[in-house]
């Protein structure tokens, strides 16, 4: 019986996503989530796809991530879909932080969980939380490969230009300090997806890839590979996002310590959590913001401008990161969904072959298409990302094709 199936874990805090594949033509079987872990209200919703079920949900107490996986495991059986099934190829967990040293995607055995362990004070909120889910999982199933995928892959591409802060070299290189980026398997899948749209290779295309999502990150990606991204050592650098601020004066930081007598904790819980669109003017959704908009409200229109003249900024300048651009390609929630983000981020833009067609624009769908005025130069596209199918590709690509 051949192995072609892979599941995909996203282990975050408090919650466990997850989809089983089968590799032989990428369809999903199963997906589902574990929310609340820890707490007496933690909920798993299931949805079996392979067989075209209703989704379960489950309410109650589920007392820690080895609890939540086997939770799972017993959704998935009662499907036929079980983890211990000779059909399984491996477990590809979604690993946010793999500093310099993980470059695809690998293998998991003692000395990747030690070097995962070792980046946690670079990636705090995620990697002790991906660590877990892959200790669980290796419980569950110690005969099975697990396959690390990191965020931060497709970026180590940069060359040292991009990815060097300008401060002293031996204070950057003793605490690892350099600009990582994230959403990496993201920009991978959407940046080739848009290559496979222009009916060209990857590697003949130049793209600028917006991810847009409560986290939002940009990508300059030449030839398939990445030079330049908008995220650094964390996920706060960059664009305007739902809760975290992007780009700022590092020296806020210490006027905001010396003049407002704030802790590092409160600045750091003020730049992630309270700015950003947020902090802005309190909402956090984009629907939201653009119904505020429409009513006259003027902190609404305020958020909006700045978010757009951020996302701006980033694509000229990816644009002559560049120099030549074939295609821009929103992506992610906001990205795929906000049709007035798209129009006002490429708006002015004409005399770099930027347009949007306005009825084009306005289509809502799943599937990835073009949006550029007839006869624009650069091809706008909206491409719906999918994480775990490029989770599951790399892993497969792996450890599977032996087993098929």
């Amino acid at each position: 019986m051949s192995s072609s199936r892979v599941l995909v874990l996203n282990s975050g805090s408090s919650s466990v996503k997850y989809q089983l594949l089968d590799m032989r033509d990428s369809s999903r079987l199963a997906v589902g989530l574990v929310e609340r872990i820890g707490e007496e209200t933690s909920r798993l919703k299931h949805t079996p796809l392979a067989s075209g079920g209703e989704s379960r949900e489950w309410t109650g107490a589920i007392a820690d991530h080895e609890a939540a996986l086997k939770a799972v495991a017993t959704e998935l059986a009662k499907d036929g879909l079980g983890l211990d099934s000779p059909e399984l190829a491996a477990i590809g967990h979604r690993v946010v932080h793999g500093g310099k040293h993980f470059t695809e995607p690998t293998v998991i055995d003692d000395a990747v969980l030690a070097e995962i362990e070792r980046l946690i004070p670079v990636a705090p909120l995620h990697n002790p939380a991906n660590l877990t889910g892959i200790r669980t999982a290796t419980a569950l199933r110690p005969d099975l490969p697990q396959v690390a995928v990191f965020d931060t892959a497709f970026h180590t591409t940069m060359p040292e230009s991009a990815a060097r802060y300008a401060i002293d070299v031996e204070t950057a290189d003793a605490h690892r300090i350099r600009r990582y980026g994230f959403h990496g398997t993201s920009h991978a899948y959407v940046s080739r997806a848009t290559a496979q749209l222009l009916g060209k290779a990857p590697e003949d295309v130049n793209v600028i890839v917006l991810h847009l999502g409560n986290g939002a990150s940009a990508s300059a990606v030449r030839g398939g590979k990445c030079v330049d991204t908008s995220m650094g050592l964390t996920p706060l650098e960059g664009l305007v996002m739902g809760t975290r601020s992007g780009d700022m004066d590092p020296a806020v930081i210490f006027h905001l310590a010396r003049v407002g007598g704030m802790s590092i904790e409160e600045i750091d819980t003020l730049l992630n959590k309270k700015s950003g669109l947020i902090g802005l003017c309190g909402d956090n959704d984009m629907r939201e913001i653009r119904r505020r908009i429409d009513e006259g409200d003027e902190r609404a229109q305020l958020a909006f401008d700045i978010y757009i003249h951020r996302l701006k900024k980033y694509i000229g300048a990816y644009y002559a990161v560049l120099g030549r651009v074939d295609a821009i390609a929103f992506t992610a929630g906001v990205g795929e969904n906000a049709a007035p983000v798209r129009e006002a981020a490429v708006a002015g833009l004409e005399q770099l072959g930027l347009a949007v067609d306005a009825e084009l624009n306005a289509v809502r769908g799943d599937e990835p298409r073009l949006i550029s005025a007839a006869g624009a130069r650069v091809a706008v596209a909206v491409v719906p990302t999918d994480e775990e199918l490029e989770i599951a590709t790399q892993t497969y690509a792996l450890v599977g094709k032996g087993n098929a």
